[in-house]
């Protein structure tokens, strides 16, 4: 097929390089403009448009896609099909019906559970035990597009959103092309996604990833994992980073130290395996408190 692509972040480019790969025409590459970065404020291209640019694929970077000209440019690349991943702009109405077949997502998580912005956190923040990847042909709705093509896997105890975002983005890129085979050979039926299950995933605040020790340490880890690796506490005004953490069967009041780095919350403890203190590199807890030591007792907050 003759494809747009449309996507900004990490997540986007196995499912790229997967359409490259089967051999489909790459007509252009959609992406977020460049953004200022690092200590030099230098502008930096996205990852999808970074890797583009290797293999020599023309990138465009509207700011928005609500103007005649930038459809008109869009419709003009006579594409079969655009594939939209985590791309970042609201697809007009002209977008979406400007190529031949339509425009087709891949989202991260299994439809209709988790429409919206942070499926992949708010799975694990949840406590659900599965979650995957949903292959739709998108229409004006946020998410509400007829079902494709669906991948599922399991959620287990120790996965936070990286490993998460790495497993579904490496499954996203396999799914789109074997929905475009399906859809060239005319054999899948778009299903609509059922009116039970909805739920929205909504945008991260930073205020959420606050550690608030007065919940059940389930709750707590789920938070962590959930927002790896952006989980925060105070120790003596100092922020710090939580990596990874363990069950622990001890209890105290909420943001104790009891021993350690094992931190009472409202119902059992934590067991702060890995901390990372402002300015510095992840380090397990043995090392932190080498040069940290804490007393039992202490509060973190």
């Amino acid at each position: 097929m003759r494809l747009i692509f449309m996507g900004t972040p990490d997540f986007s480019v196995p499912a790229l390089q997967g359409l490259i790969h089967a051999g489909h025409e790459i007509a252009a590459v959609y992406s977020q403009p460049p953004r200022k970065a690092g200590r030099g404020q230098k502008l930096k291209p996205s990852p999808v448009h970074a890797f583009a640019e290797t293999q020599g694929i023309e990138v465009r970077t509207p700011v928005s896609l609500k103007d005649e000209k930038t459809q008109s440019e869009f419709a003009a690349l006579n594409a079969d099909a655009a594939v939209v991943v985590a791309y970042g702009l609201i697809l007009p109405k002209a977008i979406l019906d400007a190529p031949k077949l339509g425009c087709f997502n891949i989202h991260a998580s299994l439809l209709p559970r988790w429409r919206g912005a942070a499926p992949i956190q708010r799975a694990i923040e949840a406590g659900d035990t599965k979650t995957g990847v949903t292959i739709m042909q998108m229409d004006a709705g946020l998410d509400t597009g007829d079902m494709l093509m669906m991948g599922t896997l399991a959620i287990t105890p120790d996965m936070n959103a990286q490993v998460l975002h790495d497993a579904l983005s490496a499954m996203g890129g396999e799914l789109i092309v074997e929905a475009l085979k399906g859809i060239e050979a005319d054999t899948i039926t778009p299903t609509p996604q059922p009116d039970e299950g909805v739920t929205y995933a909504k945008k991260i605040d930073k205020s959420e990833t606050r550690i608030d020790w007065s919940q059940p340490a389930h709750a707590v880890d789920a938070q962590v994992r959930a927002f790896y690796p952006l989980a925060w506490f105070e120790r003596n005004g100092q922020r710090i980073r939580v990596g990874a953490a363990k069950h622990s069967d001890q209890s105290g009041t909420p943001g104790q130290v009891i021993e350690g780095l094992t931190v009472a919350c409202g119902d059992g403890a934590l067991c702060l395996t890995h901390v990372q203190p402002a300015g510095k590199a992840v380090m397990d807890a043995e090392a932190y408190l080498r040069g940290n030591p804490t007393q039992p007792g202490q509060m973190f907050t």
